[in-house]
């Protein structure tokens, strides 16, 4: 009895899928955006306590 299930190497895939580069998940670079919107996001909230505590 033959297993259904086939190693992914070799099922056979449609022409269109063949001709079509395989698609890698890459890792998006941090950049120094993040930190620039970090450190204004950290300094609003910091003068909004401090300037709910003084008045």
């Amino acid at each position: 009895m033959r297993s259904r299930h086939r190693s992914v190497a070799r099922v056979p895939r449609h022409p269109f899928r063949q001709s079509v580069a395989r698609a890698h998940a890459s890792r998006a670079d941090r950049g120094e955006d993040d930190d620039i919107k970090l450190f204004v996001l950290s300094f609003t909230a910091f003068f909004i306590c401090f300037y709910t505590l003084i008045f």
